[in-house]
């Protein structure tokens, strides 16, 4: 099975399209940073007109599943790791 890593930017996107989903905006007025914390793991921080809304890890896998299926075109439920990488950022690795 091959390995897939979806970029940060594409991760970004996803979460993008996921919180615009749910709060029914486009996902251009969507902002999102990505974090990671030693302690807490990976979150991110939406903003959508000023409102911030926190999302665990779980949230982002279930963006990136979403992302998976419709905009990639493969199963959204393979296995999804997101890994902390130094060059790259915050990226996903699908297996």
């Amino acid at each position: 099975m091959e390995k897939i890593i979806i970029s940060e930017q594409d991760i970004i996107n996803a979460i993008c399209v996921y919180i615009s989903r749910k709060k029914q905006v486009k996902p251009e007025e969507v902002e999102v940073e990505l974090l990671y914390d030693d302690e807490l793991g990976f979150s991110a921080e939406a903003y959508v007109y000023g409102r911030k809304q926190v999302l665990i890890t779980a949230n982002i896998i279930e963006a990136l599943r979403l992302w998976l299926d419709e905009f990639m075109n493969r199963d959204p439920y393979t296995g999804i790791e997101l890994v902390l990488d130094d060059k790259e950022g915050i990226i996903a690795v699908i297996r």
